[in-house]
Formats: structure tokens, C-alpha cells, sequence
């Protein structure tokens, strides 16, 4: 499985690489998405794994399913602010790991040898992993 468009407006998706910090790789099209990934992720600032569901959106953190490290030697996590039908079907974080991981794991993969984080701003980068 692979990420559509339609599923790239539908997520806000927040991780590190193995040498970069912290950073949007998806934005669910909104110009700053940082404010509504705070009020997503409220009061699960420190739970390693997470899901709540508030408002018509779901908030997921996962930690990545191959257990991969940044150079600090933290497992990285993948934290996710789901919109619309997606939302909707989630229901855990196990449902998060079936429902949503597959959707961006090939683009992590690629990304995660790269010295900085992937720009999907450009939607070529995303139309490579469709389908």
C-alpha cells in the first residue's frame, strides 16, 4: 500500500530521521500545521504510543515498527493527525499501525539513509510511491 494525494491531505505526520531533528513530512495542506497538531496531541505529550480521537480527527503516535534509531540511539516515533474517512476508520493505535504505517512506510524507508528530511511539498516525490 502506498500514499494517495487524497491521504496526503488527510494527514499531518511528524518524525525524525536517522540525522535529522524533528519535522513535518506531511502537512494535510494547511500552510502551518503546527497548531493543529498541538491541539491534536493535548495531554499525550509523553505516552510512547497513542491514539485519541477529538473533534472529527484522529491523534496517533507510533514508534517505528523496524525499531530504527536516530544517531542519538532513541527509537523514532511517528506521531500523526488524521482527518476525514481515514480518521473514521481508525480506532487504535493498532488500527493506526494496519490503517496508516502502510501508507507512508515506503516514503520513510526512502528517506531514512537520506542526510535530511524528504520534501513532499513536491508531490513528485509522493506520485513515485502511489500505486
Amino acid at each position: 500500500m502506498s500514499i494517495e494525494s487524497a491521504d496526503c491531505e488527510s494527514i499531518i505526520w511528524a518524525t525524525r530521521g536517522r540525522d535529522w531533528g524533528f519535522r513535518f513530512l506531511l502537512d494535510a495542506g494547511l500552510s502551518d500545521p503546527l497548531p493543529d497538531y498541538e491541539r491534536a496531541f493535548g495531554s499525550l505529550r509523553d505516552a510512547p504510543a497513542a491514539w485519541r480521537r477529538h473533534d472529527g480527527h484522529v491523534a496517533l503516535r507510533i514508534l517505528d515498527p523496524l525499531e530504527r534509531r536516530d544517531s542519538a540511539g532513541r527509537v523514532i516515533p511517528h506521531e500523526f493527525v488524521v482527518y476525514g474517512d481515514l480518521a473514521a476508520a481508525v480506532e487504535s493505535v493498532e488500527d493506526g499501525m494496519h490503517k496508516v504505517w502502510p501508507l507512508v512506510s515506503e516514503i520513510y524507508a526512502s528517506a531514512w539513509d537520506a542526510s535530511t528530511p524528504p520534501d513532499l511539498s513536491n508531490r513528485a516525490l509522493i506520485a513515485r510511491h502511489t500505486r
